[in-house]
């Protein structure tokens, strides 16, 4: 009886705390669905609080074309690896769980896919946390590397496409274009922002405006079905389209590696201009990186060509020349005494050579770029009418191209000798692109251009929301004076006494400027020795009607002074390149009024040495080609007392067998050249120069050898060559 008693006590002890319970949650039931709220919240508000979810909708970032819509930048999609780690995301009982079951065997296979090592994956892998990512080894990844890892099936391994900048054609036009990279300061919102170049100076076009996607999920974030999202869509970003012709700028960008391998400059800057807009058809420099990988930022980050100033050296010369003819006090005819320039109180100017020439006229002292002429020039037409000419000219002041950090340079004007050193391009600093903006004056009839390299900006939708950036920036100079200061400019290159004689270039007249300026270094003073000097040229083609300017600058050479190597022939090897392939590019039509030189009487060199026949026929600036083993000659082709044209290819036969030459870069002429010479029959296949033969050089070769040639034109040979360059970095 004792024990029913306390076990009907218990009972009801039970039933009473059940019946309490049983009411407080019908009362808070009834509350809830009288009142609609939940701790003083209201319960819809409560409910979309927690599942409502606000996403960004990422705009795409806009491209940058070259003038002819070819990619300089643009989006690419890559993929993120995220690994989710909580099991609540995975069904009870599942054969298909949704999170990251065994890390150690997930961290081992991940190990053999992405750049990181098994241990530390594994500890990320173990960290207490709903999901993870992988760091730098987890971003940029390609389609083809998520569809391997995604093959596997590893439990709670996810992706999260994300977008990368991506740039087509590597280090072309690096500084200039920029590189945009992807902001990860904002833990909710990752984007691309410009941080140097274009990509910086245009970011606000370029980045567009985000949308967003407002909607209900479940606990783990997926969207309900019955949600109804709101979508406010994206603007993407405007597409630039600059000034710069991509083919014109692989031209430069490879003359310019070939003198950067074999010279090994500290720096090289190089401009491509339309000399009648002032439109920047192509810019580079050397060091350079990939905007790509940034592989050789760490070199420098400046843009050269737009932050730095530099004493431009005799280039500068042109704009004195222009005054004085503007100011009528420039005789071609007249004679002055070179050599030395007094200066009140100060060291007196010099030539280059310290001597001069003698008495010689104006004419002359242009043409062997006297800085003593100059002087006397800015001395005739007064130190105040010359500074003038400099602010028409517009040195001293930012061109306003709108790349960041550009410089405005220096004119040191206050004592007599920085005065008249300003007219040698000595003690002035002044900018690559103020050179070229100076130069449009001359090549434009007198009008200034400025620089530019936007040639317009279009929004999604296909509208222009910016014009081209071309600018009239006034008349320095009269048309007439643009005139009489090219056929001067001219007579530098074709003259007699001529410095720019290196940079003609067949079938074009050219008119232009060399320039040898002094560096100063911060604690050294002015360096010395015969490599320490900025070596340029300004040049401008056709001479009579200028369609381009091309400006080569190359700092600290490593030339050959044993053989007396001056620094005109590095950056001749730039110039004259693209210049000529450029104008051929343009399809701009040789002069054919122009005669080559001729050489007269070629000597009979028949049972000579082969040795001496090369070093005379090369003092006559022919190019001889020996066709055998011999030591002795037998013939020449040409035959002797024939004329040749400079730099013509002649071949020797010798006494001992003949051998096939290397015939890359032959023209057609010549390989019917060696074929008159040698008996060999050659099978020729297209136009323009050699790309191949099928008998490989230094091979015996007999009269009744046979074997294929094929010829292409310059611009074909430059086609298939980045062509294959994009399929190798596609793979």
């Amino acid at each position: 009886m004792k024990k029913r008693k306390s076990m009907n006590r218990r009972a009801l002890a039970l039933f009473t705390i059940f019946s309490l319970l049983f009411f407080i949650l019908t009362y808070r039931f009834l509350a809830i669905q009288i009142t609609g709220q939940v701790e003083g919240k209201e319960l819809r508000a409560y409910a979309k609080e927690r599942y409502a979810k606000d996403a960004i909708l990422e705009a795409s970032r806009g491209s940058i074309l070259d003038r002819n819509g070819e990619p300089l930048a643009h989006d690419t999609i890559t993929y993120k690896l995220v690994a989710v780690l909580d099991p609540s995301v995975s069904p009870k009982n599942t054969d298909s769980p949704k999170h990251v079951v065994d890390p150690e065997k997930t961290a081992e296979i991940l190990s053999q896919y992405i750049n990181m090592d098994k241990s530390d994956i594994y500890s990320i892998l173990t960290k207490d946390a709903f999901q993870v990512e992988f760091g730098k080894a987890g971003r940029n990844l390609s389609y083809e590397q998520k569809n391997k890892i995604e093959s596997l099936k590893l439990p709670g391994i996810t992706f999260v496409r994300e977008s990368k900048r991506s740039y087509p054609n590597g280090v072309l036009a690096s500084h200039l274009i920029g590189f945009a990279s992807m902001d990860y300061n904002d833990p909710n919102h990752h984007r691309l922002v410009g941080q140097i170049g274009i990509e910086a100076s245009l970011n606000d076009y370029l980045q567009g405006k985000n949308g967003n996607i407002e909607y209900e999920s479940d606990r783990w974030g997926y969207i309900l079905p019955t949600s109804g999202a709101e979508v406010n869509e994206p603007e993407n970003g405007d597409t630039v389209y600059l000034t710069i012709d991509r083919k014109i700028q692989t031209f430069l960008e490879e003359a310019m590696n070939e003198v950067n391998q074999e010279y090994e400059p500290t720096e090289i800057m190089g401009i491509v201009a339309d000399a009648k807009t002032g439109a920047i058809l192509a810019m580079s420099q050397r060091p350079t990186f990939d905007p790509n990988t940034r592989e050789g930022i760490e070199e420098n980050w400046q843009n050269l060509i737009v932050e730095t100033a530099y004493e431009p050296g005799s280039t500068f010369k042109f704009v004195p020349l222009a005054a004085a003819i503007e100011e009528g006090i420039f005789n071609p005819n007249e004679k002055y005494q070179s050599g030395v320039f007094n200066v009140e109180g100060s060291q007196p100017i010099k030539d280059h050579n310290d001597v001069g020439w003698g008495e010689i006229t104006y004419a002359e002292g242009f043409q062997r770029s006297s800085n003593v002429a100059m002087a006397n020039l800015v001395k005739k037409m007064g130190t105040d009418t010359f500074r003038n000419y400099i602010d028409r000219f517009k040195f001293g002041m930012p061109t306003g191209i709108g790349l960041p950090n550009e410089a405005a340079g220096v004119i040191q004007y206050q004592w007599p000798r920085d005065q008249y050193a300003t007219s040698y391009g000595q003690g002035t600093s002044v900018t690559a692109l103020q050179m070229i903006q100076a130069m449009t004056a001359i090549t434009n009839k007198g009008k200034m251009m400025k620089p530019y390299l936007i040639e317009k900006i279009v929004d999604d939708d296909g509208n222009v929301v910016k014009n081209s950036g071309m600018q009239e920036l006034g008349s320095p100079v009269s048309s007439e004076t643009a005139k009489q200061t090219l056929k001067m400019l001219e007579s530098t290159v074709n003259g007699e006494h001529g410095t720019g004689k290196p940079f003609k270039i067949d079938g074009y007249t050219v008119a232009g400027k060399t320039g040898t300026a002094q560096i100063y270094e911060s604690g050294k003073g002015l360096l010395t020795g015969w490599n320490n000097y900025l070596f340029s040229f300004i040049g401008v083609a056709p001479a009579d009607d200028p369609e381009l300017i091309v400006y080569v600058l190359v700092k600290q050479p490593n030339l050959d002074k044993e053989k007396y190597e001056s620094g005109s022939v590095p950056v001749s090897k730039i110039f004259n390149s693209v210049m000529k392939n450029s104008l051929q590019y343009l399809n701009i039509k040789p002069d054919e009024s122009i005669e080559k030189p001729v050489i007269h009487n070629i000597p009979d060199y028949t049972n000579k040495n082969v040795d001496k026949a090369i070093k005379e026929l090369t003092n006559l600036h022919v190019k001889p080609v020996v066709i055998g083993n011999g030591k002795k000659v037998t013939a020449t082709v040409p035959q002797a007392n024939t004329k040749l044209i400079e730099n013509e290819k002649i071949l020797i036969l010798t006494d001992k067998e003949m051998v096939m030459p290397d015939m890359t870069g032959w023209s057609k002429s010549d390989v019917m050249k060696f074929m008159k010479a040698t008996g060999v029959h050659l099978n020729l296949e297209g136009n323009g120069f050699v790309v191949s033969q099928s008998i490989a050089p230094k091979t015996i070769v007999t009269k009744e050898s046979t074997g294929d040639i094929k010829l292409q034109p310059p611009l074909k040979q430059l086609e298939q060559k980045n062509k294959k360059r994009d399929d190798d970095s596609s793979e």
